[in-house]
C-alpha cells in the first residue's frame, strides 16, 4: 500500500489499524534545535480522542503519546522524530458479521476488492483512528512556526451541523469561543442549537453531517506555484485525505459560480498601515479584499488564507441496513453496524483540520526558505549552540 505520506521537506510517514497494537508516525525534517514540547502535543491529541463528550464515540483511548526518537535534552535534533500511540480499547467482536459483508458506504469492499484482503476490525487502515497520527505531527509543525520568526496562526470551528448554520465568525472569536462548547462551534448560541439537532439524530440511531471552517493567518505571500504545487491544490490534498471529506473551498468557493468577474476582481492599492490582517509593509502593493481567501494564481499574497471543508454523516449508524454476503452468497436485510461510533463527526475533526493546515503551512514555508529546513535558529555553520549537549564531565 501506497499513499502513507505527506509533505515534500517536512514529511510525515504513518501507520497503523484501528484495532491494530499502535498508531505511528515519522516526522522527517524536522529542523534542529525546536525545544519540543510534549505535553503540547499530548493537549493537541486530547483534543481529538474518544470519548471527550456525548456526541462523540464511547471508545476509552487515552491517546498517550511516546516520543521514541529525533529529540536530545528536549530538543529536536534534525533526525527523524518517531511516535507511538498505543490502541488500548480495542474491540473487534461487533465486525465480525462484515468481514464478507461490507458495511454500507464504507470503505470495506473497495479495500477488500483492491487487496484481496483487509484488516476488518474498526476498519483497519481506511479508519478515522489514523488520523491520530496526523495530529501528533501537526502538533510538532505548530511548534516549529511558533518558534520560527513568523507570527503563523491557525483556527477552526464547526460552522455548520445539518441545516443549522452559524454566522460567520471572526478570527478573534473562533478563538475565543470554539473550545468552550462540545460542538466546537466559534458562535455559542448557535453552538447549543446545534447539540440539540445531534442530540435528535443520536437517539434516532442516525447521524448527520457538517462542515468546519477555518482561516490562517500570518502566511507570508510567494509560497507555492501556479500548477501542481499550487498552495490550494496541496492543502485540497491533505483536506481531502480526511476521511468523510466530500467539498472543499477557498475563498468565495462554490459561491464564486454566481459572482461576475469585476464582483470577484480584486483592485489593488498600496498598503498605508491599514491592512493589520495581511504580511506586507507600508507602501506594498496589497489587493483591497479577500474573497479569493489568501490566494491568487496558487499563490499566497500574504492576507489570511480563509475556507471550508465539507463532511458527509458517519456512514456507521444502527439503523438496520442491507448488504450482500459474498462468502454466503446472500442478501443481509437487516444488518446494524452495532459499535461505538461518532453520531457527527465535524466537532473531533476541528483539530484534525488544524494539524494538516500546520503540516501544509511549514512545508511551504520550508520549501519557500523562509526557514532553515536544517535548524530553527538559521544559524548555517555555527556549532556551539543552546541545544547542542555540553561534555557532563565538565560539570
Amino acid at each position: 500500500m501506497n499513499g502513507n505520506r505527506f509533505g515534500r521537506l517536512f514529511q510525515v510517514t504513518t501507520y497503523g489499524e484501528s484495532h491494530g497494537e499502535a498508531m505511528g508516525v515519522t516526522v522527517s525534517g524536522c529542523p534542529a534545535g525546536v525545544e519540543l514540547d510534549e505535553d503540547a502535543i499530548q493537549h493537541e491529541l486530547d483534543r481529538r480522542k474518544p470519548g471527550q463528550s456525548k456526541i462523540s464515540t464511547s471508545r476509552g483511548e487515552p491517546d498517550e503519546v511516546r516520543l521514541n526518537s529525533g529529540t536530545l535534552e528536549g530538543y529536536t535534533t534534525g533526525t527523524p522524530i518517531g511516535m507511538v500511540i498505543r490502541n488500548k480499547d480495542a474491540r473487534s467482536g461487533k465486525y465480525e458479521p462484515f468481514i464478507t459483508a461490507p458495511r454500507p458506504s464504507h470503505g470495506d469492499f473497495t479495500y477488500s476488492a483492491k487487496f484481496g484482503t483487509r484488516n476488518w476490525g474498526g476498519g483497519g487502515r481506511s479508519s478515522a483512528r489514523e488520523t491520530v497520527n496526523w495530529v501528533a505531527a501537526g502538533a510538532i509543525a505548530k511548534q516549529v512556526l511558533e518558534q520560527s520568526d513568523h507570527d503563523v496562526r491557525i483556527k477552526a470551528h464547526v460552522n455548520q451541523i445539518g441545516h443549522i448554520e452559524a454566522p460567520d465568525v471572526p478570527f478573534e472569536e473562533m478563538l475565543e469561543h470554539a473550545e468552550d462548547n462540545e460542538v466546537r462551534c466559534g458562535h455559542p448560541e448557535t453552538a447549543e442549537r446545534m447539540r440539540e439537532l445531534i442530540d435528535e439524530y443520536q437517539q434516532a440511531g442516525d447521524s448527520i453531517g457538517g462542515s468546519i471552517a477555518f482561516e490562517v493567518r500570518g502566511v507570508p505571500r510567494g509560497l507555492g506555484a501556479p500548477r501542481f504545487d499550487s498552495f490550494p491544490s496541496r492543502l485540497g490534498q491533505a483536506l481531502f485525505s480526511v476521511p468523510a471529506t466530500t467539498h472543499v473551498e477557498f475563498g468565495l468557493g462554490a459561491d464564486a459560480r454566481t459572482v461576475t468577474g469585476s464582483e470577484r476582481n480584486e483592485d489593488w492599492t498600496f498598503d498605508d498601515g491599514d491592512h493589520p490582517d495581511t504580511v506586507s509593509e507600508d507602501g506594498d502593493p496589497v489587493p483591497v479584499g479577500n474573497d479569493h481567501g489568501g490566494l491568487q494564481g496558487g499563490i499566497t499574497t500574504g492576507q489570511p488564507i480563509w475556507g471550508e471543508a465539507t463532511w458527509h454523516a458517519p456512514t456507521s449508524i444502527p439503523k438496520e441496513q442491507q448488504t450482500a454476503d459474498w462468502e454466503a452468497d446472500e442478501v443481509v436485510e437487516d444488518a446494524q453496524v452495532i459499535g461505538r461510533h461518532d453520531p457527527v463527526l465535524p466537532p473531533r475533526g476541528v483539530p484534525v483540520v488544524e494539524a494538516m493546515l500546520y503540516l501544509t503551512v511549514l512545508d511551504f514555508m520550508l520549501l519557500g526558505g523562509r526557514i532553515n529546513p536544517d535548524r530553527i535558529d538559521d544559524r548555517p555553520g555555527e556549532y556551539d549552540t543552546p541545544y547542542h549537549p555540553s561534555n557532563p564531565r565538565r560539570e
